[in-house]
């Protein structure tokens, strides 16, 4: 697991701005409290001392190429200038990667370019990213590439110093993800599934990132 960079402990008076973009793994598809696991990762970081609000902006079977070309506008939609300017606003964003590349045939070159373009202009926006890698699909097959997939991504983030949380990594082969996807009627998990993936989230530095947890 990778060091996450911290960030300082924000202003009382401030309010941390997430803005998450990503598939519908994000959005909690499945689940039944409509949590997902970034509702999760949330409520565990939420405090009296820290407000976080969340705008997520989530895309059914989104590849990394269509996240490219949306994520400026869909960021710059939800990003407050004021907010930056007096200080209110502390401004993240959460990158949710998918597995559509694999499904949709997309090399791992063009996987990783893709990511890079989005987090290099992150960085000129200077907005910190937090990415969450694709999770594990019922079939084999996909898992395999999923598996490529999310090292290709974890590399990209790794030599920019950003956090990155391997989920497939993480949930491939547990019990109790497995046994959440063989109920599910998609290729997404339950209540248990998110659960997980937000305990990964969790683990991998989310609270240091945010700077509400050391």
């Amino acid at each position: 697991m990778q060091t996450v960079p911290t960030s300082p402990v924000p202003d009382p008076g401030s309010r941390i701005r997430i803005i998450a973009l990503g598939d519908e793994l994000l959005a909690g598809i499945g689940d039944a409290r409509a949590l997902g696991w970034l509702g999760r990762a949330v409520a565990s970081e939420q405090g009296a001392d820290c407000r976080i609000d969340v705008f997520s902006a989530a895309l059914p079977g989104e590849t990394s190429a269509e996240l490219a070309e949306r994520w400026d506008a869909d960021v710059k939609r939800r990003f407050s200038e004021q907010g930056r300017a007096d200080g209110s606003v502390d401004h993240r964003v959460v990158l949710a990667m998918g597995r559509a590349d694999v499904e949709a045939g997309i090399s791992l070159a063009r996987s990783r370019l893709n990511l890079a373009k989005i987090l290099d202009g992150l960085e000129r926006l200077r907005i910190p990213a937090f990415v969450v890698g694709p999770a594990p699909s019922r079939d084999p097959a996909t898992t395999a590439g999923v598996r490529e997939l999310s090292g290709a991504f974890e590399d990209v983030c790794a030599r920019r110093r950003i956090p990155y949380v391997d989920t497939v990594g993480g949930l491939v082969g547990h019990d109790q993800w497995e046994s959440d996807l063989a109920r599910s009627a998609g290729d997404h998990p339950g209540q248990t599934g998110y659960g997980l993936i937000a305990w990964l989230v969790l683990h991998s530095g989310f609270g240091a990132w945010l700077g509400t947890s050391r």
